[in-house]
């Protein structure tokens, strides 16, 4: 029976919803739109009129489409050429989700949705559901399928690898800019001395190129290590330009709630360094320079007033 327009409207009043958990069970925005829209091809298949809570049933399905993705994403990731990182999304960026509470801030920080790998699919389920989308361990049973405790030892377990003893500071947008300001002016100085002040001990510095965009397997380590890459990283080069197909424009900026490094050629972003920041100081710069992970970027850079750029490479 096709679907009413109360229907399509009742689908629609959680779309937001739907897209901002897959992304991050995913982390990938084209995934999470992919996933949706097969949850809205169930939806129109479904008998709607004797599902007694859409919400529930949605994110069941969602959830569970995003479990078997997040299956096959293993097997693709073995066979990934360099590191994989998370697709970054830019301030602003609905898919994001709610940021009411330090605990859906973290959720979605790029530190967060990276140390999410190390989880299995179901410990990943748990924690997003539980700790962006505040669902009750009752009802994340219900979606997985699962035990109560099952959900709450799930949960646990995913908490710890994420926390992994490393307290992240909340840093306000103003506070962000500061932080990549400063960084960028010790990048820039010509000296590592001042990148090293910046940096922890045991910083570490890790890029995605996806094998289209030279980026080094192995994390660089060390505070000493990481600056002297950094330093390289931001000085011109000919062969830099000839790669990004322009002079890259650099501002600061915020992706998933951390500072953020972005890098812009002719509208276009090219890269996006998220710094980790703790108590200590930066701790892990993360740099996403895959164009197939930029894509959303790039359109929500074009809609975003974003002044001008702190230097042209």
């Amino acid at each position: 029976m096709p679907l009413t327009v109360d229907d399509v409207d009742r689908f629609e009043l959680s779309r937001l919803r739907l897209e901002a958990i897959a992304y991050r069970l995913l982390g990938s925005a084209d995934e999470a739109q992919d996933v949706v829209q097969e949850t809205f091809l169930r939806w129109q298949a479904a008998d709607v009129d004797r599902v007694e809570v859409p919400e529930a049933w949605l994110t069941k399905v969602l959830t569970n489409l995003c479990l078997n993705q997040l299956a096959s994403a293993r097997a693709r990731r073995e066979t990934y050429v360099g590191r994989w990182l998370p697709e970054p999304l830019l301030a602003g960026d609905p898919m994001l989700g709610p940021a009411d509470t330090a605990e859906q801030r973290e959720a979605v920080s790029y530190a967060v949705l990276t140390l999410m790998e190390r989880l299995s699919p179901n410990e990943r389920a748990v924690y997003v559901l539980r700790e962006a989308f505040d669902y009750p361990h009752r009802e994340i049973a219900e979606i997985l399928d699962i035990t109560e405790a099952a959900s709450q030892q799930n949960f646990h377990r995913a908490k710890k690898h994420v926390a992994y003893g490393k307290a992240r500071t909340e840093i306000d947008e103003a506070a962000a800019k500061r932080i990549v300001e400063e960084f960028l002016a010790a990048a820039t100085s010509g000296q590592t001395d001042e990148l090293v002040r910046l940096l922890t001990k045991d910083a570490i510095s890790i890029g995605d190129g996806g094998g289209k965009v030279p980026a080094r397997t192995k994390a660089f380590e060390g505070a000493v290590t990481v600056a002297k890459f950094v330093w390289g990283m931001f000085k011109p080069a000919e062969a830099k330009r000839v790669i990004v197909g322009g002079s890259p424009e650099i501002y600061a900026w915020t992706a998933n709630g951390e500072p953020a490094v972005v890098a812009v050629v002719e509208d276009r972003v090219v890269a996006i360094m998220c710094l980790e920041v703790t108590a200590e100081g930066i701790t892990a710069c993360r740099t996403q320079a895959n164009p197939d992970k930029l894509e959303r970027a790039t359109e929500q850079w074009a809609a975003a007033d974003h002044g001008e750029p702190l230097l042209v490479m």
